[in-house]
This record gives C-alpha cells, sequence and structure tokens, in this order.
C-alpha cells in the first residue's frame, strides 16, 4: 500500500503572514481611529537659516596692490575708526611724496620771500625817484609860471615826472604778480603734496569702524591686490542674525516679528530675536530674500559665522479649531468617521496642525484618510 506523505507546515511562512496581517490590522486600526478636533493656540511660522554676523561687520580691501611691509595688529584686537592695520610697500609712492615735499618747500611762501623783499626795494627806489621828480617838476613849473626858465627844461622836468611815475606803477603791478604767483605755487604744491599723501595712504589700510579685528586673512609679504580681503572687523558686543528666507514666505515677513532661533553652539537652547530689516531684493541664484534681526535675549557669547535656524512668527491665533495635518488631504478635505468627504475651509498651518475655519465642528469625528 503506498503510504500518503503528509508535508509539515511551514510555520515561517505561516508566522509571516499572520504578522504582516496583524501589523497592517494595528496601523490600520490607529490610522482610522475616529478623532475629534481640538480648540488649542496655534503658531504659524517662516522657516529661515543664516548666521550670526558682528554689526557694521566688513571685509576690509586695501586700494594698494604690492607686498605686505608691516601688519600692526593682530586678531581679536580693539580699534578705533583710522587705526592702521596693516601696510602695503610701494617705492613709487614714497618717492611721489618726498618729491611733492621738495616742491612744497621750493614754492612756499616763506621760502621766497627774498624775491618780494628784492622787489620791495626795486618799489621803495622808484617811489623814491617819483616823489623827488614831482618836487622837482613843481618847482620848474612855478618858475615856468614866472617865465623864468626854458621851455626845454620845463617839458624835462615833467617827462621824468611821469617816467619815475610809470616805474613806481609798475613796481608795484610786478609785486603783486609775482606775490599771486608765489602764493599759486605755494598752494599748487600743497594739493600736489596732498595728492601724494593720500595715493602713499591708500597704502596703509585704516579700520573704518569702532570695534575689534575677527580675522587677518594675510600674512606679511604676502602679495595682495585692490580685489582681496585682507581683514574682517565688526562691533565688538552688538551681533545680528543674517537670515535667508525664501522667495514663497518672503510676502508674510514683517519688521517687529519674533524670531525663535537656535544653534549647534547652543544644544537644546532657544534664544528670541526680532526682524530689524527685510531687504527688498531677491538672489536670483539662491531664489531667496536677505532679512536681519536683532536679538532680544541673547546668548551669553557669541561669535560671527556661528550658523543658525529660525522660525519667524509671522501669527499667532490664541484659541483656534484644529487637527492634526495628517488628517487633511490637499489642504481643504477631511474624512468623517462614515468615510464621508467633507470640505473644509484652512486657516493657519504649522508642521503639526491646520487651523479649520468652516466645514466641521469640534463635535465631528474625522478619521485619517487611508492609503
Amino acid at each position: 500500500m503506498k503510504r500518503l506523505q503528509i508535508e509539515p507546515p511551514n510555520y515561517l511562512s505561516l508566522f509571516s503572514v499572520l504578522s504582516l496581517g496583524f501589523i497592517y490590522w494595528s496601523c490600520g486600526s490607529n490610522s482610522r481611529e475616529p478623532i475629534q478636533p481640538e480648540i488649542i493656540g496655534i503658531t504659524e511660522s517662516v522657516y529661515a537659516s543664516g548666521y550670526i554676523k558682528a554689526v557694521d561687520q566688513y571685509d576690509a580691501f586695501t586700494n594698494a596692490s604690492g607686498p605686505i611691509q608691516e601688519i600692526f595688529v593682530e586678531e581679536g584686537d580693539s580699534v578705533s575708526i583710522g587705526t592702521p592695520l596693516l601696510a602695503v610697500f610701494s617705492e613709487r609712492e614714497k618717492l611721489s611724496r618726498e618729491n611733492s615735499e621738495l616742491a612744497k618747500a621750493y614754492a612756499g611762501l616763506q621760502e621766497n620771500q627774498s624775491k618780494l623783499r628784492d622787489l620791495q626795494l626795486t618799489i621803495d627806489l622808484a617811489k623814491s625817484k617819483m616823489q623827488n621828480d614831482s618836487l622837482l617838476y613843481a618847482r620848474q613849473k612855478s618858475l615856468h609860471d614866472q617865465n623864468i626858465g626854458t621851455e626845454v627844461e620845463f617839458e624835462q622836468r615833467r617827462l621824468n615826472w611821469e617816467n619815475s611815475k610809470t616805474a613806481y606803477e609798475s613796481s608795484l603791478i610786478r609785486y603783486n604778480d609775482l606775490k599771486r604767483e608765489i602764493q599759486f605755487n605755494s598752494n599748487s604744491a600743497s594739493k600736489d603734496l596732498a595728492i601724494s599723501r593720500v595715493l602713499e595712504s591708500d597704502y596703509v589700510l585704516k579700520s573704518k569702524i569702532k570695534g575689534k579685528v575677527y580675522a587677518l586673512l594675510k600674512e606679511k609679504g604676502e602679495m595682495v591686490t585692490p580685489q582681496v580681503a585682507l581683514a574682517v572687523l565688526g562691533s565688538m558686543d552688538n551681533f545680528l542674525l543674517e537670515l535667508q528666507v525664501d522667495e514663497y514666505d518672503i510676502s508674510k515677513v514683517k519688521i517687529g516679528q519674533v524670531v525663535s532661533v537656535s544653534m549647534d553652539s547652543f544644544k537644546g537652547q532657544t534664544f528670541e530675536a526680532e526682524v530689524s530689516k527685510v531687504y527688498p531684493i531677491m538672489d536670483t541664484q539662491t531664489k531667496s530674500f536677505k532679512v536681519e534681526a536683532t536679538f532680544t535675549k541673547t546668548p551669553p557669547q557669541l561669535y560671527p559665522n556661528l550658523s543658525l535656524e529660525a522660525n519667524i512668527i509671522t501669527e499667532v491665533r490664541e484659541k483656534a479649531l484644529v487637527i492634526p495635518r495628517a488628517y487633511l488631504i490637499a489642504d481643504s478635505l477631511v474624512i468623517n468617521e462614515d468615510e464621508d468627504t467633507l470640505s473644509v475651509k484652512v486657516g493657519l498651518k504649522n508642521y503639526q496642525f491646520a487651523e479649520i475655519l468652516e466645514g466641521i465642528s469640534s463635535e465631528t469625528r474625522i478619521i485619517k484618510p487611508g492609503l
């Protein structure tokens, strides 16, 4: 007789099927469990990422090209407006400044007093001669009126007086012209020297603010150009947040809104700030807008360029009818416990909840949409 062979059941397969069924039933029953809307507070916010910056922070550039001759400060030093940071070597500008100093010394009013004194002596001599000739002419005229003397003598005296008068007036004109010329040359030489000093000062990088040197980007001896940043400076104690906000959210951001800030440097802590400036132009590369905020609750220690994440609070509703966003379909529909689809009007939304303005009440029982 042929014996029947009964294969043992495949318990692994059976266990797998039962397990999958149990998981499906469990998830399905939990996800389909009816809930009711709640009345709670809801906050809508806009996400932004960014960095910490010192107030008045800027990259310092020089107008000169050449090797760095000397560095006068160190990173972390305090500086004032006009404090020299470093000097770039330029033999040409140094020689130009020295040449301008020589030209000014030669053209100065004080250095040309001898020329004026010499001409003043000529004026004094011409004046004395004019006065003497005037006196002789007056005497000869008196004699001429008494018919004493010849006509030639009278005319000669008059001609001498007129010539000496002309010479005196001419010497006055030459004196004034020389004085104006010396004054012009002196002023011109002073201007040239000032220009040379300005050009030479371009080779000395100076601080534009009262603050702190956060970074020196080059070392002594390195070649620099006007296109290369040499240092980073900013306020010593005051900092701001530079945020990047997506173009889709920028219309919701306004000056004065509260900003909740978190940073990797202070894990588990949240700080508060306030929107202080919204830049009106979009960065076409990142498709975002720059927004600045100032701390109202400041961390104990800050450094420029610390990364941060922020939520800009755009609206707060203290009492709102809300449902979990997972129960919302296409931001406009929900399913009640009878599996009817209901249309709703949505208000504020965040990552967890959505406010319901119309369509259901707090008594409505809804279920989570199935897969």
